[in-house]
């Protein structure tokens, strides 16, 4: 059987990292409804003695815009994006699905436009830590059974699975249990979950069924590169009574710990 994650389809070429300033973006979701993901984020690369900024001009990226049919709207956020990070030659996200909005959708979107250059230099956070900065034991330790959900966008846009499973077999005494099916949909895709709200929520429940198998099998931590599938998901986890002590945790919390 073919292993899930030799199915990424992106290869990168990643620049080498020789100590710049990185700007942190965070997507307005995170700052809205995950602000812990963020916090995690910014001290991992304390610890790390990166430097980082935050450009205070930033705002959204355009991807609910772009996913709705709205491109000339999306373009007058791209562009002001471009704005706001345009002097940074890193830029690190904690969402894999806002990261892929830049590095791959922005020359979808507007392709002669100068924001492309800008978007290809944005990196999710697990992808920046092992595959430019090649760190996979930062002296973390979480002793816990802990499954992962990674979204579309990390595994089939960025090709982050990888990098995202070996940051966290990483951390002392965590055991890896894999969900099964891991590469399927969740079913949120953004604003899809607004237009097809039915077929969202019977992807939805297929993921929490077999979310509830690695629960069963002790799992009461799961990690994600993405919180806006979490967002999806876990609306679907809280109805259900018997996974209500389950966490879903942006990955840098757990190297934070």
């Amino acid at each position: 059987m073919i292993d899930a994650l030799e199915r990424e389809v992106p290869k990168w070429d990643y620049p080498e990292y020789r100590g710049e300033e990185v700007a942190l973006f965070i997507p307005c979701f995170i700052d809205q409804f995950f602000p812990e993901a963020g916090i995690a984020t910014v001290k991992v690369l304390e610890k790390l003695n990166i430097p980082f900024v935050y450009p205070e001009e930033q705002t959204c990226c355009g991807q609910p815009a772009f996913n709705s049919g709205y491109w000339d709207d999306a373009r007058k956020v791209m562009a002001q994006f471009g704005r706001a990070f345009e002097r940074y030659k890193w830029i690190v996200t904690p969402s894999s699905s806002c990261a892929a909005m830049c590095r791959v959708f922005f020359k979808e979107a507007d392709p002669n436009s100068p924001v492309v250059d800008v978007g290809a230099r944005v990196y999710e956070f697990s992808e920046f830590l092992v595959n430019v900065l090649h760190k996979t034991d930062l002296g973390a330790s979480f002793p816990h059974k802990v499954a992962m959900h990674i979204g579309c966008h990390g595994r089939r846009e960025l090709g982050i699975a990888r990098a995202a499973q070996t940051l966290l077999e990483g951390i002392q005494g965590l055991e890896y249990v894999p969900i099964p099916s891991v590469e399927e949909c969740c079913g949120f895709g953004g604003t899809f979950s607004i237009k097809m709200p039915g077929t969202s929520i019977n992807m939805g429940k297929k993921k929490v069924a077999n979310i509830r198998k690695v629960y069963e099998q002790g799992v009461r931590v799961l990690a994600t590169t993405d919180m806006s599938c979490a967002m999806h998901f876990g609306g679907l986890m809280k109805r259900d009574g018997d996974l209500a002590d389950l966490q879903i945790r942006y990955i840098a919390e757990l190297i934070a710990q």
